[in-house]
């Protein structure tokens, strides 16, 4: 396969994971923004159902406290007994009623936080099975160019260095050859001073 073929299907492939992660990135902060409204609206309720609970508590102790002092009172006044077991009966419906819902609420909101848990959880999952594709791909990207820098260096440098040495050694003899005269001794003094 040719390299410019490798390089253009990696570049590909390194471009459709970059994708991948802006949309898992996309994903995961509209699961975090439905998470925290989902947390809101929990938070808003829990305190409704918590003072209803305690309401509820409050008017059983007084409920029981009215039926106490009606059998007191039940010979001279069976009337108000009977208004008072309707009374008992109809809180106890409330709190039966105020305590069922409550504990739906609750189980509700157990139930949306697990599936928000396990949404984060798959997605840092998939993330993090991303990045470790996306890191090999560069890693294996980089040691191509790498090794193809190494060959084109060696395949074309050398020749071209080579040929440098070659042209530098005609030049040198030309040049001695159309000087003709030999050099005096205080001009090659000079010259390998100045080279040293």
């Amino acid at each position: 396969m040719n390299t410019d073929t490798i390089l253009i299907v990696l570049t590909f492939f390194v471009a459709v994971t970059a994708v991948s992660f802006v949309a898992q990135a996309v994903a995961l902060l509209r699961m975090a923004k439905t998470a925290k409204e989902m947390k809101e609206r929990v938070d808003v309720l829990l305190p409704k159902a918590e003072k209803l609970i305690q309401t509820a508590e409050g008017v059983v102790p007084k409920v029981e406290k009215l039926i106490q002092t009606a059998e007191s009172v039940v010979p001279k006044a069976e009337k108000l007994i009977n208004t008072a077991e309707s009374l008992v009966a109809d809180g106890r419906t409330h709190i039966t009623e105020i305590t069922g819902r409550a504990q739906e609420i609750l189980a509700l909101a157990h139930t949306q936080m697990t599936r928000v848990d396990e949404l984060v959880s798959d997605a840092s999952e998939r993330a993090k099975f991303q990045m470790d594709r996306a890191e090999t791909a560069l890693d294996n990207t980089l040691t191509r160019v790498n090794d193809t820098v190494h060959s084109v260096q060696g395949t074309v440098m050398r020749p071209v260095r080579e040929l440098t040495g070659v042209a530098a050694g005609l030049k040198a003899a030309v040049g001695h050859l159309l000087k003709g005269n030999p050099a005096n001794v205080a001009q090659v003094t000079t010259d390998e001073e100045m080279f040293i």
